[in-house]
């Protein structure tokens, strides 16, 4: 499976240095935006996306028609990330965090546990995470969502794309209060079994670790655990007894 990466800050560009250095004009030099009147540092940080993009798909390995992508991974390294920026702040400040997932490919049912403990961890962290989906409806990020109390939008249509992202999900979740938003969806909470990593609606669960398969199975494959078949109670036949010959007396 391929890796996931930061497409921003880049590589060789941290963030600041323009501001650090007074180096605006080699910024304003360099950057695609300088000449339509676009603030520098985000002209500049638009060429930077650009260029890490472009590095990714060129290193990306094209395996047949498979659309998958590491979704649990990348929300990972978010986490990392928003944890660290809040390790650096000074004592008394709080910042209030969101992440948006803008989503093309088909859901992976093996990513399914990293994704629910990423889902889980941000939810103990207070952070929203946002799902704007292209294509196909996706079961893993309405769960994300609705759990974690943010919002699910499958775009009708792509060209406007940029409309939805300034309208729905730009605003903070206290103006949202406020908006006029699209009505929540049917979130599918099928889970994935443990043993073939399909999504399923009835299912057998292991008392011990909470795992769960698609087929009865005596010993957990997880937790190892062997569960005691309670067998259906043996009835014992009753020896019916023979009926006794009986006389009958006529009487006029």
């Amino acid at each position: 499976m391929n890796p996931s990466r930061f497409l921003y800050p880049g590589k060789h560009w941290k963030l600041g240095s323009f501001a650090e250095s007074g180096d605006v004009n080699s910024a304003e030099s360099t950057s695609s935006g300088s000449k339509d009147g676009k603030y520098e540092l985000l002209a500049v940080g638009n060429d930077i996306i650009t260029e890490e993009i472009k590095d990714l798909m060129a290193k990306t390995e094209v395996r047949a028609q498979l659309t998958e992508t590491l979704l649990a991974g990348s929300l990972a390294k978010a986490l990392c990330y928003i944890h660290k920026v809040n390790k650096e702040l000074e004592a008394g400040h709080e910042l209030k965090s969101r992440i948006l997932v803008v989503k093309a490919a088909e859901d992976s049912a093996a990513q399914y546990m990293n994704f629910m403990n990423v889902i889980f961890a941000a939810q103990k962290q207070n952070i929203l995470i946002d799902a704007c989906v292209l294509d196909s409806e996706s079961g893993l990020l309405q769960q994300a969502s609705d759990i974690t109390g943010g919002l699910y939008l499958k775009i009708p249509q792509v060209q406007s794309l940029s409309q939805y992202l300034l309208w729905v999900f730009l605003p903070d979740p206290e103006q949202r209060s406020k908006l006029v938003l699209p009505p929540p969806v049917h979130v599918d909470y099928r889970a994935a079994c443990f043993c073939h990593r399909n999504l399923i609606e009835i299912g057998y669960v292991c008392s011990v670790c909470l795992s769960i398969f698609c087929n009865f199975s005596p010993i957990c494959t997880t937790c190892e655990t062997a569960f005691r078949i309670a067998l259906p109670p043996i009835l014992k036949t009753k020896k019916k007894k023979p009926k006794l010959p009986t006389l009958n007396f006529l009487t006029s």
